[in-house]
């Protein structure tokens, strides 16, 4: 927030004139020509940003009898990066406007993103960008699909791209495994790269082509399954009269390159531009901003040109790895000749240590880091100023820190966290607090400890824990029924979604594949079924099942029973699945006998011939319904595994979505349409209807909100809990690091995504030959060290009162001590300062 008085208590009350700090008065000094804004965490530069907006509105008032053609009324354009801070400026602009230049509140400004306004561009001229008046832009969701079909197309066209960077100590099933369930994911982020990176230099497929020339060298082969995937991707955007979002922005541009007389134009209409979070402009909106500004890439600006403002935060880039963001855009424009900079460094958000701890990170990244391009290029060297006393927003004097450098496995890690909440959020009502994990995954089982502890709290993931949990049991369901002979995915089945219903347990990739690992290696464990006892076997078999047997519904009437094994029983009956020689020896004996007659467990266990009955009967009452249309096969599979409203609500919604899927992919069989249940499970994209939409988000009091650190950004909470700070989740290019863009399977440690697209331009820039294979991986570890590096400092930078930071060993380093994660360097040294703080402020 800026700097604002304190406003009343009675609602009616007219609200806190803006008093701006003396850096931020001088920032509203601007009206003319290029400016430049570096803004800390808290400094309020949302605040100055709406009142400059407002002030240079007003200006633009008192100058429309200068106006020639009363359609080209002046505005000032506002550019930001999501839906919800578009909100935000307009009910700031508009608020000010009003009360403070008394003018129509709702004239004179236009607040976009950039993708609404790169849509307002072309729906203006679409014909110049080759598009039909009702061209339809594909969303997320339709984008991925018609990606995926894409993919589909082209995975059997290169059946070698896998072994292009296939670990040659792999084993076979290890391989089979890789190519069966990893492999098109890793292909499909291949491909959205070079479709992405391709776009943002503005090349069409068809261009591409000609400049990339003869792809058919072995080296090659991954660049040439992305350029085939963009090509039938692009058609397929065609043949939809759809455009994405990457080709809004390009042919925004290019419209504005082909229509001079209509460029001239919207600069009179927008002569001020002013540009929020510049930290994640990209190489396309930078140039379309310049042209629109008639800004020079040298910095000189052409006649008639609109006048410029960029505000950010190079330190809260935080975008890099994952987008074609790039900080150094707006860092440039800081030094650009011309260009005024007034930087905004106060800050009343956090209490002082807070700011300390921030400040540090950044100094001592800058200046000890061991590695000297991180010094160089993660942060811009600048420090968070506390404000003033007299300060209308004084920061808080009330302050926690404490940096746990406990070695925790995961579940301590996340008993240690609710522990401290339930101790301390039943005397703090009045106090938001936060829970901010790196990755999704990390949150979800947090929320699990939370709901077992009846801990209020909220989620701001991807997705909520009923939708993963909806989605999740029904894609292994699906995803069975399309291979009804693998006897792994059986075992998944089993323990995932039949033992797992009414245990609130949700489905987990890492879970799995360390189940499966064991299941391969672990032979001795696997109950022997061959040493069933004599007087067990077939004549006995009759009146022991006769026993077991429990009365099913009809199909689809209702849902099923609950598995009554423990963990341990099902443990023990997963395993025994995983050995199966054949499924059907299960789920329909033949005249030579029934499996489960002579499985000991069962024999010796009543509850387990019961649980196994039920949920063979169960099984094959699937494999029944799998020939039903999509809908009809998940509503059904809803009515027996789901009993709450809100999962049957969900079914619903997941039944249109794989309807309209099925629709649009007449080709698609049920292995695609259980991989679009999977997108939704593991939160790759939002599953639109059921989460909270990009309207924004306000902590509630005495309600623990549960993050990522990505989406805490531009959020604020009294306390904050920092999680999982180790050297894989924030890596800082040391030996010992390990990083997720590099997949266990490939061979020399290889980024295939960074590889791919260093190839492509090496080639593009007539340097094929000075391209050398893992240079790019390892300067992928860099920029992604330096993002993680950034994601830390915001992390810390969302406290205003209390900060509690904890690590843990990795799931791995629980039993294997040779693959324990290690405490992150960035909060080694934290640590280390606090520490010394600590005992000097004690002494």
């Amino acid at each position: 927030m800026g700097a604002l008085m304190e406003a009343g208590a009675v609602t009616s009350s007219p609200p806190p004139r803006f008093v701006p700090r003396p850096a931020q008065a001088r920032v509203l000094e601007f009206r003319e020509g290029r400016l430049g804004i570096s803004a800390v965490p808290g400094s309020g530069k949302t605040q100055t940003l709406s009142y400059l907006a407002a002030q240079l509105v007003h200006e633009l008032a008192t100058r429309r009898d200068e106006i020639i053609n009363p359609f080209e009324t002046p505005e000032v354009l506002i550019v930001t990066f999501s839906n919800s801070a578009v909100e935000n400026f307009r009910q700031r602009i508009s608020q000010i406007l009003s009360t403070e230049f008394e003018l129509l509140p709702n004239v004179g400004y236009r607040v976009r993103t950039l993708h609404a306004l790169a849509n307002d561009i072309v729906r203006m001229r679409p014909a110049l960008a080759g598009l039909t008046d009702d061209f339809q832009i594909a969303d997320e969701r339709a984008a991925q699909q018609v990606l995926d079909e894409a993919l589909h197309h082209q995975l059997s066209n290169e059946p070698a791209a896998l072994d292009f960077i296939l670990s040659g100590a792999l084993k076979e099933f290890q391989a089979a495994t890789v190519r069966r369930e990893k492999w098109p994911e890793q292909a499909r982020d291949i491909a959205s790269m070079v479709i992405r990176r391709a776009k943002d230099l503005e090349l069409t497929p068809v261009e591409l082509r000609a400049r990339l020339g003869n792809l058919e060298e072995p080296s090659r082969v991954l660049l040439r399954l992305g350029l085939n995937v963009y090509e039938t991707y692009q058609r397929g955007l065609q043949m939809r009269n759809m455009v994405d979002f990457d080709d809004l922005l390009r042919l925004a541009l290019l419209t504005l390159r082909l229509a001079p007389d209509f460029l001239e134009r919207l600069r009179r209409r927008w002569p001020y531009v002013l540009e929020d979070e510049a930290q994640d402009s990209s190489l396309l909106q930078e140039k379309m901003l310049r042209l629109l500004t008639n800004t020079h890439e040298r910095g000189t600006q052409g006649a008639g040109g609109s006048h410029w403002v960029r505000v950010g935060d190079p330190n809260q880039a935080i975008n890099t790895t994952f987008t074609t963001a790039d900080p150094a855009h707006l860092r440039q424009f800081l030094h650009e000749p011309g260009a005024l900079r007034r930087d905004l460094p106060d800050s009343g958000r956090s209490a002082r240590p807070i700011i300390d701890l921030a400040n540090f990170l950044v100094n001592w990244t800058c200046i000890a880091h061991p590695v000297a391009w991180l010094r160089q290029h993660a942060f811009l060297q600048q420090a968070i100023q506390p404000t003033s006393l007299s300060d209308p927003q004084p920061n808080p004097t009330e302050s926690f820190t404490y940096l746990d450098e406990r070695a925790h496995t995961p579940d301590d890690e996340l008993k240690a966290v609710a522990d401290s909440l339930s101790r301390w959020l039943p005397g703090h009502p009045d106090w938001t607090a936060a829970v901010l994990v790196p990755e999704n995954s990390r949150g979800f089982q947090l929320a699990t400890e939370l709901k077992a502890r009846n801990l209020p709290y909220e989620e701001l993931l991807r997705s909520s824990a009923a939708t993963r949990n909806v989605a999740g049991k029904l894609e292994m369901v699906v995803r069975y029924l399309a291979e009804p002979v693998e006897r792994m995915r059986l075992a998944d089945v089993y323990r995932q979604v039949w033992w797992a219903r009414g245990r609130g347990a949700e489905t987990d990739d890492e879970a799995l594949e360390a189940d499966r690992a064991a299941a391969a290696a672990d032979v001795d464990d696997t109950p022997d079924v061959s040493s069933a006892p004599d007087d067990q076997g077939d004549d006995a078999m009759p009146d022991t099942l006769a026993e077991s047997v429990l009365v099913v519904p009809p199909l689809g009437a209702g849902p099923l029973p609950l598995s009554a094994l423990n963990q341990p029983q099902a443990q023990q009956v997963e395993k025994t699945l995983h050995r199966l020689t054949s499924v059907e020896d299960f789920l329909y004996p033949g005249p030579a006998g029934d499996w489960l007659a002579a499985l000991r467990p069962a024999l010796e266990q009543p509850a387990i011939m019961a649980d196994l009955l039920n949920f063979r009967q169960a099984v094959q009452r699937w494999l029944q319904a799998g020939v039903l249309p999509i809908d009809q096969l998940i509503l059904t599979l809803g009515r027996e595994l789901f009993t709450e409203p809100s999962e049957l609500a969900l079914t619903h919604k997941l039944a249109l979505v794989l309807t309209h899927f099925a629709e649009t992919q007449a080709s698609a069989r049920l292995m695609e349409l259980a991989n679009e249940l999977h997108i939704i499970a593991r939160n790759e994209r939002r599953f639109l209807g059921f989460d909270t939409a990009d309207t924004g988000y306000q902590p509630k009091k005495g309600t623990v909100t549960i993050a990522t650190m990505h989406a805490a950004k531009g959020l604020e909470w009294d306390r904050v809990y920092l999680m999982a700070l180790n050297n894989y989740s924030f890596p800082a290019a040391q030996p010992h690091d390990s990083y997720q863009s590099e997949p266990w399977y490939a061979r020399d440690a290889l980024n295939p995504q960074a590889e791919t697209i260093a190839l492509l331009e090496a080639i593009l820039d007539d340097d094929a030959a000075g391209y050398v294979e893992g240079a790019a991986s390892a300067q992928a570890r860099l920029a992604y060290a330096a993002e993680r590096l950034r994601l830390f400092y915001v992390g810390i930078t969302r406290a205003r009162k209390d900060l509690i930071v904890t690590w843990n060993i990795g799931r791995f380093g629980v039993q294997d001590s040779a693959r324990r994660n290690q405490a992150a360097a960035a909060f080694t040294a934290l640590h280390e300062h606090w520490r010394v703080r600590l005992k000097n402020k004690t002494s």
